[in-house]
């Protein structure tokens, strides 16, 4: 079901931000030039107020790819959070959403600025210490934006017709 995109802005990235603490990832949905579509886990989506948002385009080889004959993306979040959905199968319905779908245009890949990398940096920052931090997340400079212009939420027949 289709959810009015500036208006529930605000819904939408508290999901996205409960989605991504969940999961630590979204995924991006895109179509390659033999028209075949791919997904690509992104644990650096950003969502920003304006409907639009950035991910850090360091590992992403097929939506770099795939934008060049196609800019068209779908995002998937869903929030796998355990005791959330306990809860919601308890009640019957779910209190908020349990996935939303965005679909938007891939935009300019640029240089990250100093608040898109401090936003980054605080994301990761649990796994400083960690042997992994560095291979996955240095050098993570370069940005690709996105433009959102349609948002969906996951139907589950009754335990979402609330919402």
């Amino acid at each position: 079901m289709e959810l009015p995109l500036k208006e529930s802005w605000s819904k939408i990235k508290k999901h996205f931000k409960k989605s991504m603490r969940k999961n630590m990832h979204v995924s991006i949905a895109s179509v390659n030039a033999n028209n075949e579509p791919t997904v690509t886990p992104i644990g650096s989506l950003f969502l920003n107020e304006n409907q639009t948002g950035f991910y850090f385009e360091k590992f992403a080889t097929k939506l770099n790819k795939n934008e060049k004959t196609n800019k068209n993306i779908c995002v998937l979040a869903v929030n796998t959070g355990k005791i959330f959905w306990l809860k919601s199968l308890f009640r019957g319905e779910f209190s908020e959403y349990p996935g939303v779908k965005l679909y938007g245009e891939l935009g300019e890949k640029r240089e990250a600025n100093s608040n898109e990398i401090r936003a980054m940096q605080r994301r990761v920052s649990a796994t400083k210490l960690l042997k992994g931090h560095t291979s996955l997340w240095k050098d993570m400079s370069l940005v690709r934006e996105i433009k959102f212009t349609k948002a969906e939420k996951i139907n589950l027949a009754r335990m979402t017709r609330k919402l």
